[in-house]
């Protein structure tokens, strides 16, 4: 294969919800298989490490929380990761030991406090950063603390320059524009939605930044959850609770590979580097299309 041309894999798959070891192994599984169909660089989903927690309440309603959602709250903080931390160092090795580059959703702890994160990794297992969900969503509010400006990074890698914003973060003009003058070529979306819609705006954000755009969504059932999941409210086993739509966009807003539902499946691509040159021919957001002279951008990363 061309060194410009990079095959990538999408995982569409649900986590052991709430069970760090047996998601962690389940990561790794997956890896292996994408890294077998000759995957160099493998996105998994939002939150995948250990649970996007659908339909969950906690408890918490305003004025008053149950010690039931407290409790719930403590499981969900037992299965989340430490970074750095064994967990950090387990997905490493994973990343080391198929020499793929690995981009994964992960509910991130620090002190008492969750965050939605994406960690990299390179082909070699070094840890590359993380990026903090800037602004959790709705009732996502209620269990997940709003990241800052210092993980808005894009990472120059031998494969193009990744970065990633997650779920709706992608609506923000601003988040995605810190990826755009960073230079992102292949930019990641781990999402958890499956609305028709979705696909829209990737396909926007791919003309929008000229760069390859890569959203991975979990393809979940109920008996992805706990047995006793308050959520599931009597519904059969194989139900679906997300019905997956992940997918891959050229630079000119094609879509290459997906949307795929309902199923779980490794989603394919061989990404033309150069595709992203050609496409600036004619629109370049922070180049010759952009007027420095009337418009001014600048992070503030925070602390």
């Amino acid at each position: 294969m061309d060194d410009r041309v990079v095959r990538v894999a999408l995982v569409q798959s649900a986590p052991v919800a709430f069970d760090l070891d047996a998601t962690l192994g389940k990561v790794r599984m997956l890896v292996r298989d994408a890294a077998e169909r000759g995957a160099r660089l493998v996105v998994f989903p939002e939150a995948f490490v250990s649970a996007y927690p659908r339909g969950m309440t906690f408890g918490a309603i305003i004025g008053s929380r149950t010690p039931e959602g407290r409790e719930w709250y403590r499981r969900y903080w037992s299965s989340s990761v430490d970074v750095p931390g064994p967990a950090c160092d387990i997905l490493g090795d994973i990343a080391r030991e198929f020499g793929v580059y690995l981009v994964i959703g992960v509910i991130e702890r620090e002190g008492g406090t969750l965050y939605c994160a994406v960690l990299y990794f390179a082909d070699d297992g070094t840890y590359l950063g993380k990026h903090r969900k800037l602004m959790p969503t709705a009732a996502e509010r209620i269990v997940w603390g709003c990241g800052d400006g210092t993980t808005l990074e894009a990472f120059d890698t031998d494969i193009g320059t990744i970065g990633a914003l997650i779920c709706w973060e992608n609506y923000m003009p601003l988040a995605r524009m810190s990826l755009y003058a960073q230079g992102v070529e292949i930019y990641c979306a781990p999402t958890a939605d499956s609305r028709d819609e979705w696909i829209a705006s990737m396909r926007h954000i791919a003309l929008e930044g000229r760069c390859f755009v890569l959203s991975c969504n979990q393809f979940a059932r109920v008996s992805d959850y706990p047995p006793d999941y308050p959520a599931a409210d009597g519904a059969p086993a194989d139900a679906t609770v997300t019905r997956g739509g992940s997918c891959i966009v050229s630079p000119l807003g094609v879509l290459i590979a997906g949307p795929v539902y309902d199923t779980e499946a490794i989603v394919i691509a061989d990404l033309d580097i150069d595709d992203i040159v050609r496409a600036k021919l004619d629109f370049d957001v922070t180049g010759h299309y952009s007027r420095p002279d009337v418009f001014h951008f600048s992070v503030d990363p925070g602390a």
